[in-house]
């Protein structure tokens, strides 16, 4: 007939959880190696990861860490935008000082 729900303990589900976070294993890989179905796990995993952000506050809010790294970050964006910039504009003239030298070395040639 029917199959009957198997019962997992919350200390089951934290232990799980806990080494698809730790690990870096697949959902699908740890539960091949507990014996469960993936697709429970990854629930799991799911309801972990919604309360942490819960815990976290409103999940949106930065430690004072994560916002001087990010002004930092912020800073290098701009610095290399700055250099591109000015990497596009020499490429950008190359040309013509290349097309110049060329022009002249073929004047050269010419006059003998």
């Amino acid at each position: 007939m029917g199959e009957t729900r198997r019962r997992f303990d919350p200390e089951f589900r934290a232990g799980a959880v806990r080494i698809v976070r730790e690990t870096g294993k697949s959902v699908a890989q740890v539960a091949r190696d507990l014996g469960i179905n993936a697709g429970t796990l990854a629930n799991w995993v799911q309801m972990d990861r919604l309360a942490r952000e819960q815990d976290t506050g409103s999940g949106g809010e930065l430690a004072e860490s994560e916002r001087e790294e990010l002004a930092r970050l912020r800073r290098q964006k701009a610095e290399w935008a700055k250099e591109r910039a000015e990497l596009e504009m020499e490429r950008d003239d190359a040309p013509m000082f290349v097309k110049l030298s060329l022009m002249r070395f073929a004047l050269v040639r010419a006059l003998p």
